[in-house]
C-alpha cells in the first residue's frame, strides 16, 4: 500500500472528545500537489456535516475558526485531483502545514481517497455566482484550431461570445475585451491576441489555475467595466527535474521545471510558431480569405447584405492576401519559500507577433464606353505588436487568521502598424499615381503597487482590506500618409485606490458579502465610489439562491477607431474626460443554482449600464467639443439571461448553454439613435461534450451564434484634411444597420495516451468547423474611379490539425 506524508497545522484549544461538544478554535493549513510540491490555489475545503467552507487563497492556504468538534472531517476537492476526506482527530498527529494531494484512487491509513465530479472537470461553475474555473489540464479534451488555448475555452460558457472566431478576446455580457482586467500573477496583460487574433497570448503549459468572474466581482479587483480574469502561472517542480515537448500545426513548445534547492525552484516554459517557415493547412486556411463559395457570394442580391451596384454601372473586384506571419511567448517564474509561512516569487511574461500583409493586386474593367481601365496596388502593411510584463511577489500566512501579500507590477503593451499604399490607374490615354496611408503607434505601460489582507474577524465575519496605486503612461499617434499628424496623444496618471470587504455569514445558509472601494485619480483630481454587494442563500442542500450590485470605474480605455473600408481598428488611451473619458458600469446580477452530485442547472440574468463609451471615427465632421479631435463619447445597455446545464461526472460528461442578450450603444455624433454594438448577438449556444473510452477521449462542441451588426456604405463623399488636401472617402448608412449571416460550425476531437517510460504523452487529432460552414469575418470596401469594390472576408472552413505532447 502506497504510503502518502500527509502534513497538517493548527492552533488547536479544545479537542473532540467522545460523548461531549467541544470546539476547535483554529484550523489551517497549505494544500500542494503530492508530486511537484506546486501549491494548489482555489481548491476546495469543507467541513462534512456543517455549512462551513472556504477555498485555498492563491498561495494554496486556507484557514478556519471555530470549528465545532462533532465535526470529525475535513473535504478537500481540486479541479483534476481526488478528493480527500481527514478524520481531524488524525491532524493531532501531524507536525506540519501541509495537506498532499494526488490524482490517483486509493485507501491511504486514516485518509480517504475517492473520485468526484471534480476530478476530471474541465470547468467549475457552481460555488459563486458569476464565477468559473477552469483546469488548463483539461484543455486537451476540446477541440481547437490549431492550439489547446484558454481562452477559447472559456468563449464556450454562458455570457461570453463563443462566435468571435477571429478574436480571442472575451466579450463578456456585453462588454468589450479592454473591459476585462486580466491578471497573470499580479500584473495586468492589455492585450491577449496572437496570430491575429485566432488564438490568445497564454500558453496553457505555463497556467496552473485560471479563475474568471464574469460580473459582481469583489472589491479587490477594479479598474474594469465588465469582468476579471485571474491566472496563476506555474511555480514548477520543488522535488525533480520535470519538463515536457509539444507540436502543433501552428506552433512548438516546451517547457521545463527545474528544482534549484529544497526551497528554490524555476519554471520556464516557450512556444514559437514556424508559419515564417512552414505554411500549414491551419495557416493557410486561416489566411485564405476568399475561397469558392466567397467567390460566389461576395455580391448579395439585397440591399440588407450588401451593395452590388453603385452609379454608372460600377463593378466589384477582389483582393488577395498571404500574409507571412510569426509569434513566439516566453514565460518564467523563480519561486522561493525561506518558510513555512512565506512565498517569493518572481514572474516574467514575453510575447511577440509580427505580421507582414504586404502585397500587390491588381483589377481591371470595361467601362460602358468601352474603355478598360487597369488598377494595380502596392500595399506595404507591416504589423507588429506584443506584451512585456513581470511581477515581484511576497505573500505570508502570519497565522491562523491573518495572511497577506504585496506585489509589485510592471506591464508594457506595443503595436506600431504602417500601412502604405501606391496606386496606378491607367486607362488608354492616362496613367494616373496616387500614394496614401496610416501610420500608427501605440504605447502602454503600467507600474503598480498592490498591497493585500485577509484577516478572519471571527466564524462570522472574514475582512478584505488593501491599497493599490497604478502608474500608466500612454502614448498614441495616427499619422496621415506619413505625414499628416491627425492625432499625437500623451499622457500619464496615477490611479490611488483603498478597498475594505466583509463577508458575512449571520447564519449557516446565508453569506453576505459587503464592500468598498475608493479611488483618487490624479489627471481629472476627481474621488470615485465603488459599493459592491452580494448574497447567497441556500434554500436546501440543492437550491441556491444568490445576487449582486455594485458600481465599477475604468480609467484606461481602448478606443474603437471605425474603418468601414478596413475592419475596425483600435487604440488604448488614459482617460482625462476629454478625448477619451472615465467610463463606469453599474451591474445587477441575479442567480439561481440547482445542483446534484452529478448535474448543474444554473440560471443568471444581468443589468449592465454603461457610461463613458468612446468611438473614434473620421466618417463624420469633428467635434466642436473635443478640440477638432474626431472623438465621440455615449452610453450603453447590456442586458441578457444565461442558462448552463452541466453534466459533471462519468465518461461522457460537458454542457450545454444558451444565452439571450442585447447590447446597444447610443452615441452622440456617431448616430441619430441608439444602435446595436458590433459584438452584440442575439442568441448564443454552446454544446461542449467529452466521452473518455480507456485511453480515449473523444470531444464534440458546436457553436451556433445570430449574426452581428455591420455598417455598408452607399455613396462617397470628400473631406479636408489638415493640410487643406481633398480625399474621397466612402459614404456610409445608418450605424450598424445590417447583420452578417448567422454563426455556427462543430468542432471534433479525439485523444489517445500513451506511456513513454517514467513520462506519458498524448496524440491528437481535432476536426475545426467539421461541416465547412462559411461563416463571414467582416466586410471590407474600397472605392476607386467611382467603383466600389467589395470584399467579403470569410472565416476559416474545415480544418484538420494533428498535435503531439510529451510529459516527463
Amino acid at each position: 500500500m502506497l504510503r502518502l506524508r500527509v502534513y497538517f497545522a493548527f492552533l488547536l484549544i479544545t479537542v473532540c472528545f467522545s460523548g461531549r461538544s467541544q470546539v476547535i478554535q483554529s484550523l489551517s493549513g497549505l494544500i500542494i500537489d503530492v508530486s511537484s510540491r506546486e501549491p494548489l490555489p482555489y481548491a476546495t475545503v469543507s467541513i462534512e456535516g456543517t455549512s462551513l467552507g472556504t477555498t485555498s487563497n492563491m498561495d494554496g492556504y486556507f484557514s478556519f475558526v471555530s470549528i465545532p468538534s462533532d465535526t470529525c472531517s475535513l473535504q478537500i476537492q481540486y479541479m483534476g485531483y481526488e478528493t480527500l476526506t481527514f478524520p481531524i482527530s488524525e491532524f493531532l498527529k501531524l507536525d506540519r502545514p501541509v495537506i498532499q494531494m494526488k490524482v490517483s484512487s486509493q485507501m491511504l491509513n486514516e485518509v480517504v481517497v475517492t473520485g468526484s465530479n471534480l476530478d476530471r472537470q474541465m470547468i467549475k461553475a457552481s460555488g459563486q455566482l458569476s464565477r468559473v474555473s477552469l483546469s488548463p489540464k483539461a484543455l486537451a479534451a476540446i477541440p481547437s484550431m490549431g492550439e489547446q488555448d484558454i481562452f477559447r475555452a472559456l468563449q464556450l460558457l454562458p455570457g461570453v461570445s463563443g462566435t468571435n472566431e477571429a478574436s480571442s478576446g472575451l466579450y463578456v455580457r456585453g462588454g468589450t475585451p479592454d473591459q476585462n482586467l486580466i491578471l497573470l500573477d499580479g500584473f495586468t496583460v492589455y492585450h491577449v491576441d496572437h496570430f491575429y487574433g485566432f488564438f490568445s497570448a497564454f500558453n496553457p503549459n505555463a497556467i496552473k489555475d485560471v479563475q474568471l468572474y464574469k460580473g459582481g466581482f469583489e472589491s479587490k479587483y477594479g479598474g474594469r467595466l465588465s469582468s476579471v480574469m485571474e491566472l496563476t502561472g506555474k511555480s514548477g517542480n520543488q522535488t525533480r527535474l520535470a519538463g515536457g515537448l509539444g507540436i502543433g500545426a501552428i506552433s512548438a513548445n516546451a517547457y521545463l521545471e527545474i528544482p534549484l534547492g529544497r526551497k528554490l525552484n524555476f519554471f520556464v516554459a516557450g512556444r514559437r510558431s514556424y508559419t515564417d517557415i512552414i505554411k500549414s493547412s491551419v495557416y493557410n486556411n486561416i489566411f485564405d480569405l476568399y475561397n469558392d463559395a466567397n467567390a460566389q457570394t461576395t455580391v448579395p442580391q439585397n440591399q440588407n447584405q450588401g451593395i452590388q451596384r453603385r452609379q454608372g454601372n460600377r463593378q466589384t473586384q477582389q483582393e488577395v492576401t498571404e500574409p507571412s506571419f510569426f509569434f513566439y511567448d516566453l514565460n518564467s517564474k523563480l519561486t522561493f519559500r525561506p518558510s513555512d509561512k512565506d512565498v517569493v516569487s518572481l514572474s516574467v511574461y514575453n510575447g511577440v507577433d509580427d505580421l507582414d500583409n504586404s502585397r500587390t493586386t491588381s483589377n481591371s474593367f470595361e467601362r460602358n464606353n468601352g474603355d478598360t481601365i487597369n488598377i494595380a496596388s502596392d500595399i506595404d502593411d507591416v504589423l507588429k505588436w506584443g506584451n512585456i510584463g513581470s511581477s515581484i511577489r511576497w505573500a505570508r500566512q502570519w497565522n491562523d487568521r491573518y495572511y497577506s501579500h504585496v506585489n509589485i507590477g510592471y506591464s508594457n503593451y506595443f503595436s506600431d502598424r504602417n500601412r502604405l499604399t501606391s496606386i496606378e490607374i491607367g486607362r488608354s490615354d492616362t496613367t494616373i499615381l496616387r500614394s496614401f496611408g496610416t501610420v500608427e503607434s501605440n504605447d502602454l505601460r503600467d507600474y503598480s503597487l498592490a498591497i493585500g489582507n485577509e484577516y478572519i474577524l471571527n466564524q462570522s465575519h472574514t475582512l478584505n482590506f488593501g491599497t493599490q496605486i497604478t502608474y500608466n503612461d500612454i502614448s498614441y499617434q495616427y499619422n496621415l500618409n506619413d505625414t499628416i499628424q491627425l492625432i499625437d496623444n500623451r499622457n500619464d496618471g496615477t490611479l490611488f485606490t483603498l478597498y475594505l470587504q466583509d463577508s458575512w455569514k449571520p447564519q449557516k445558509d446565508l453569506t453576505i458579502t459587503g464592500g468598498l472601494r475608493g479611488s483618487y485619480f490624479d489627471v481629472t483630481e476627481s474621488t470615485f465610489f465603488e459599493p459592491r454587494l452580494s448574497a447567497s442563500y441556500e434554500l436546501n442542500d440543492r437550491v441556491r439562491l444568490s445576487g449582486a450590485w455594485g458600481h465599477y470605474y475604468q480609467f484606461v480605455n481602448r478606443i474603437v477607431r471605425e474603418d468601414v473600408t478596413q475592419g475596425s481598428r483600435d487604440f488604448w488611451l488614459l482617460a482625462d474626460d476629454n478625448q477619451s473619458p472615465i467610463s463606469f458600469s453599474r451591474h445587477l446580477i441575479g442567480g439561481i443554482a440547482y445542483e446534484i452530485p452529478n448535474w448543474l442547472l444554473n440560471i443568471e440574468f444581468f443589468d449592465k449600464t454603461l457610461e463613458g463609451i468612446s468611438e473614434f471615427s473620421l466618417r463624420f465632421t469633428a467635434n466642436p467639443n473635443n478640440e477638432g479631435q474626431f472623438f465621440f463619447e455615449g452610453t450603453g445597455v447590456a442586458r441578457g439571461l444565461e442558462v448552463l446545464l452541466q453534466k459533471k461526472d462519468g465518461n461522457l460528461k460537458g454542457w450545454v448553454s444558451y444565452t439571450l442578450s442585447e447590447v446597444v450603444h447610443d452615441i452622440d455624433g456617431i448616430s441619430d439613435n441608439p444602435f446595436y454594438a458590433l459584438h452584440d448577438s442575439r442568441h448564443e449556444i454552446n454544446v461542449v461534450s467529452t466521452y473518455e473510452l480507456g485511453k480515449w477521449i473523444f470531444g464534440a462542441t458546436w457553436v451556433y451564434g445570430t449574426g452581428k451588426p455591420y455598417t455598408a456604405p452607399y455613396g462617397e463623399y470628400q473631406i479636408t484634411t489638415l493640410d487643406g488636401t481633398d480625399y474621397e472617402f466612402i459614404s456610409v448608412g445608418a450605424k450598424n444597420a445590417f447583420r452578417l449571416p448567422d454563426y455556427h460550425r462543430l468542432d471534433l476531437s479525439v485523444n489517445y495516451k500513451i506511456r513513454l517510460g517514467q513520462g506519458e504523452g498524448n496524440i491528437g487529432l481535432s476536426l475545426f468547423n467539421f461541416y465547412d460552414r462559411t461563416n463571414i469575418w467582416y466586410k471590407e470596401f474600397l472605392i476607386e474611379e467611382e467603383e466600389v469594390i467589395e470584399t467579403g472576408v470569410n472565416l476559416i472552413g474545415l480544418t484538420p490539425n494533428l498535435n503531439l505532447s510529451i510529459k516527463f
